[in-house]
């Protein structure tokens, strides 16, 4: 009886020395880093052209700036806030471009369906009537409300090519409740948002050309 139950005593040892070092060597042991998910804005132009109330011929071209963005918002990092005034970035979750970069091409598709120019022109260097400068200065979802919203504002210029005066100027916002709180809830409600600011925007132009077209004919 001795004999046994010194056995059992020194086999029971053995396995719990064994598991403290399984447990203590655990934590050396290199975790997988979670996948990073990428998401993108992408927008379809809305169904139906706007109807300027000035003739076709006399439609001005439109060159679009590259986006510009304030100071936070220039990066592919999800911004999200808990308190005021401070923006995080979710961990695991990217833009797969900056947001200037992804609103570029959306505001020359959404501005050439809504038809309220003659041409529309990217380049730095193409001539044309009017020039559209624009600056992201929110785009975030907030967690301060439940549920939480996504906000976009966008700053938006139109100007006279060649006079170079403001013809019209805007901050266009929107903002969307999220239907579910996470990142992908934040995505989809963003991309609401832009839809919405990118409508405004064509309203906004087909209002600031009818300006510059009066101007222009006012001798």
């Amino acid at each position: 009886m001795n004999a046994l139950s010194t056995s059992n005593v020194l086999r029971i040892g053995g396995l719990a020395t064994a598991l403290f070092w399984l447990v203590g060597c655990s934590g050396l042991i290199p975790r997988p880093t979670p996948q990073a998910a990428f998401y993108t804005i992408d927008v379809a132009p809305a169904s139906g052209a706007l109807a300027p109330s000035i003739n076709a011929k006399d439609m001005p071209t439109v060159l679009i700036s590259a986006p510009r963005a304030a100071a936070g918002y220039d990066s592919r990092q999800m911004i999200y806030v808990r308190q005021d005034y401070r923006l995080q970035y979710f961990a695991d979750s990217q833009w797969v471009d900056t947001p200037a970069r992804m609103f570029a091409p959306l505001m020359v598709t959404h501005l050439a369906a809504a038809g309220a120019f003659q041409a529309v022109y990217t380049g730095a260097s193409a001539a044309a009537d009017l020039r559209l400068d624009t600056e992201i200065v929110v785009l975030k979802q907030d967690f301060l409300t439940t549920p939480s919203r996504v906000r976009f504002v966008l700053r938006a210029h139109l100007i006279d090519g060649v006079s170079r005066r403001v013809i019209a100027a805007r901050d266009i916002e929107a903002t969307v409740a999220s239907a579910s709180e996470d990142p992908y809830g934040g995505v989809v409600a963003a991309n609401g948002a832009v839809g919405k600011v990118l409508s405004q925007l064509s309203e906004f132009c087909a209002e600031g050309i009818e300006a510059w077209q009066k101007r222009s004919s006012t001798p």
